[in-house]
């Protein structure tokens, strides 16, 4: 995997955007909507309905904008995962065709344009850019916030949290909800990913399978060796495991906002025999370094889990720090994965 696509979980990310229409969309064919009364309200901020909005970002700022947001642009994946799943179409994305690489629950449309790398972005570009709001997570290059700012409003929020990571997926998703006038949208998003959450219980239960210990990961190959990130205990996706009762057998502590670890192939020894091995590889960006590169490795094949086929290589284009929307996919490729 190459190693753009390692760093891809982390918020390490520039600002730069350039002109397109963006819209927010009628909900009535969006798959992701669902029946929702009432408001939901955002910790995050205040503001009525078509009025004035007032949130404090992850740096503690507070931001105003006049009314919600239409003209929206992001430069990391999971606030355009969000932006799209409440049916707001962003003007202009980071890395479009990284983003459709691995983000498949929620597509874009052709009318969002690509705004450079999330690290190397075009100032010149944003000079013609006339959006509304510009989302970011909370590392950027030095100085990049403040070049934005002078033209366009900036929410920086925080790509994760090991405390509680799925409860950070909601907070922003409820801050770009608000941003964007969207709330029942959110709230019948989470709506939807409770229910999975309790379709996904039940099936593990079925299966016999509860308790489980499931070890995910991905990898990529350096110098002729393959390096393999743990998603360790805090990390989206495991959280998201254990709530539909697997359990995380990693000994190993991630950083604190993402969760991610490090090991090498020695590494996997340490797993449990009962050990479940799951893993993410992508055609489109890196291909499966596990399979291609691994094969034949004695320590590799050695392993209980390779002994015993207890190994799955997980879909192409589910994004591991995405929003509801991929880790209700999450849920979904885990199921298949039991059988």
């Amino acid at each position: 995997m190459r190693r753009a696509r390692a760093l891809a979980g982390l918020s390490v990310a520039f600002v730069l955007l350039a002109t397109a229409c963006g819209t927010t969309e009628d909900a009535s064919d969006d798959p992701t909507e669902a029946a929702s009364t009432g408001d939901s309200e955002d910790a995050g901020g205040s503001g009525d309905a078509g009025g004035p909005i007032t949130v404090t970002d992850a740096r503690g700022v507070e931001v105003t904008l006049e009314e919600p947001a239409v003209r929206v642009a992001a430069t990391e994946w999971n606030a355009v995962e969000n932006l799209v799943s409440l049916g707001v179409m962003p003007v202009g994305v980071s890395d479009i065709q990284g983003y459709e690489n691995w983000v498949s629950g929620a597509p874009l449309d052709d009318t969002v344009t690509d705004i450079g790398t999330r690290g190397e972005p075009s100032m010149d570009t944003l000079a013609t850019l006339d959006v509304d709001l510009v989302i970011v997570t909370d590392s950027l290059i030095e100085g990049a916030i403040e070049q934005v700012e002078a033209t366009t409003p900036v929410v920086v929020m925080p790509g994760g949290d090991v405390q509680d990571n799925i409860g950070q997926m909601f907070a922003n998703l409820d801050l770009i909800a608000e941003l964007t006038g969207t709330e029942d949208r959110a709230e019948g998003l989470r709506d939807q990913f409770d229910e999975k959450i309790e379709e996904g219980r039940a099936a593990v239960e079925e299966a016999g399978a509860a308790g489980s210990p499931v070890a995910f990961a991905d990898g990529w190959v350096d110098a002729g060796s393959v390096s393999i990130r743990p998603f360790a205990p805090g990390s989206l996706v495991s959280d998201v495991f254990e709530e539909i009762g697997l359990e995380n057998p990693w000994q190993l502590e991630g950083d604190p906002v993402y969760g991610l670890a490090q090991t090498d192939v020695e590494g996997l020894t340490a797993l449990p025999a009962e050990t479940r091995f799951w893993y993410m590889a992508n055609d489109n960006d890196g291909g499966d370094a596990f399979a291609d590169n691994l094969a034949g490795n004695a320590i590799w094949e050695s392993l209980p889990f390779v002994q015993s086929g207890n190994v799955a290589r997980l879909p192409d284009s589910l994004w591991m720090f995405g929003g509801p929307t991929s880790m209700m996919q999450y849920v979904d490729a885990a199921v298949d994965a039991l059988g």
